[in-house]
């Protein structure tokens, strides 16, 4: 089994993200030795930016257009970070919300996968999947509390798990589960840690669903 990790956060050793993405992915491991395990880090990756020639790239591609070198050499970064995606078998994703949204490194990731043809197909009228990504599972840490009837209400303040679930789903994420971690900054340490526990406690019983 090919699993691709991808790690949203800049902190490190420090970010709950990684640590509850890295939990559950080591009781996969205890589980099924057999696990491969690609781990694509948006801060340590030296992602190409999405500029004249990758977007020029982008529309001769599809156009099935002569690229210039420049095109050339970024558009092979880009098929070399959408091959990733292609050979996943699962993905494990952690993010924590930013500005409720998402780093800026995972939305740049996402541009330069997100081509058609490649992991999704566009006639005119309607969108496809392309990958065959059979399980996902998402972490979301968030430093609030969003709940309906409060003056944070996800439906208003949620451009984090909104937006990503869309996109795997769109691009071919069969079954996608989330787990959502609240308050996992606040000035209650105490409360944070409730929130990081039941979370942990939540990925460990999604494993047997995870490999099966």
């Amino acid at each position: 089994m090919k699993l691709l990790e991808i790690q949203s956060s800049p902190r490190g050793e420090s970010s709950d993200s990684i640590s509850l993405t890295k939990s559950f992915i080591e009781a996969c491991k205890f589980d099924n030795t057999s696990i491969v395990v690609d781990t694509l880090n948006v801060w340590h990756e030296r992602l190409p930016e999405f500029d004249y020639e990758a977007i020029g790239a982008k529309y001769k591609a599809v156009k099935h257009e002569t690229m210039t070198e420049a095109e050339s050499n970024v558009w092979e970064r880009i098929q070399s970070l959408i091959q990733r995606f292609q050979n996943a078998d699962r993905i494990v994703l952690g993010t924590p919300m930013w500005n409720f949204g998402l780093p800026y490194k995972l939305k740049q990731l996402i541009d330069l996968v997100s081509q058609r043809n490649y992991l999704f197909t566009y006639d005119g009228k309607q969108y496809g999947p392309i990958l065959n990504v059979e399980k996902a599972i998402v972490v979301y840490t968030r430093g609030s509390r969003f709940l309906e009837g409060t003056p944070i209400p996800p439906s208003r303040f949620d451009h984090q798990a909104t937006y990503l679930d869309f996109w795997l789903q769109l691009v071919g994420v069969r079954d996608l589960r989330t787990v959502i971690v609240d308050n996992a900054w606040n000035r209650d340490r105490q409360e944070s840690e409730v929130s990081l526990a039941k979370g942990k406690e939540t990925l460990e019983q999604l494993v047997g669903w995870f490999l099966s």
